[in-house]
């Protein structure tokens, strides 16, 4: 039995959809005040649903009694409801679910971070205590290291409005980035369960090209056929509001919007020898907006 702690999440749907196309057993921890609409489509993919919350510890090592493994998503990034904060879900939940996990005798622990990034923020400080903490569990772990989700950063949210040909772009739009789709992450996560080479391992997870940000505007364009207008926002800019915050998920978007400005481009040769997949590029993205 796989337990997915963040289902009701874009990751975590996708991650319980790929266990069921891999016909493992799949428990998805939901909780009581989560969108009904999200919890239908979980269960009618299949999954056993179970109520429970990373700020309830009872509720935990409840959920972890006769778990295999563990695939946590969650994040207070996204869909916060009363109670949520990096300190409340992403620190001291999931090391709440790493003990609950522990006690009950999981054996394998798959938690889905980012890769490091040069400047710090509460997000950041978060995942990296949160890994060294699996670590040192005594469980397997499998640390999943995305780069930036293409479906999240290349959205009207961020400013990357391609119904409307815009694009917001963050410096100067010349650093490669390693675009990834999270339905790929999502069979790197299901993958990991049975990979040897992802037994206590930290994996760095990116798409098949490093486009710069200008790039990826270029490729939106050839697609659509329509030339994009482009607003940027110096670094300059991102570093005086990231050193400015005091709110720590307005600190922590200041920081990813820095890492973004820096670029990082992931080689997945080795990933993608335990996990052959094809992965998404960004100009299929482009082609589905």
């Amino acid at each position: 039995m796989v337990l997915v702690v963040g289902a009701t999440g874009l990751l975590g749907n996708a991650v319980c959809q790929a266990l069921a196309k891999s016909k493992m057993a799949v428990t998805a921890l939901v909780r009581p005040t989560a969108d009904p609409a999200k919890v239908m489509k979980l269960e009618q993919g299949g999954a056993k649903l179970l109520k429970g919350d990373l700020k309830h510890k009872a509720s935990l090592d409840v959920a972890c009694k006769g778990v295999d493994a563990i695939i946590s998503t969650a994040s207070s990034t996204f869909s916060r409801q009363a109670g949520d904060s990096i300190q409340s879900v992403d620190l001291d939940g999931q090391l709440s679910l790493i003990d609950a996990a522990r006690a009950a005798g999981v054996r394998h622990f798959v938690f889905v971070s980012f890769p490091n990034v040069s400047v710090p923020f509460p997000l950041q400080d978060a995942k990296r205590a949160v890994e060294q903490a699996l670590i040192a569990s005594g469980m397997i772990y499998t640390i999943l290291q995305p780069t930036f989700f293409m479906e999240v950063w290349l959205n009207p949210a961020v400013g990357f409005d391609a119904a409307n040909a815009k694009a917001q772009i963050f410096g100067t739009g010349k650093a490669p980035i390693s675009w990834i789709s999270f339905e790929d992450v999502a069979k790197f996560a299901v993958a990991s369960l049975t990979a040897s080479a992802a037994r206590n391992a930290v994996i760095k997870l990116g798409g098949p090209d490093a486009l710069t940000p200008l790039q990826v505007v270029e490729t939106f364009e050839k697609v659509s056929g329509r030339s994009f207008s482009i607003e940027f926002v110096p670094e300059d800019a991102l570093r005086a509001k990231w050193s400015g915050a005091s709110d720590p998920i307005e600190k922590s978007f200041a920081g990813l919007m820095l890492y973004y400005t820096m670029g990082d481009a992931i080689d997945m040769t080795s990933p993608l020898r335990w996990c052959p997949i094809t992965l998404a590029p960004v100009r299929q993205l482009a082609a589905q907006l």
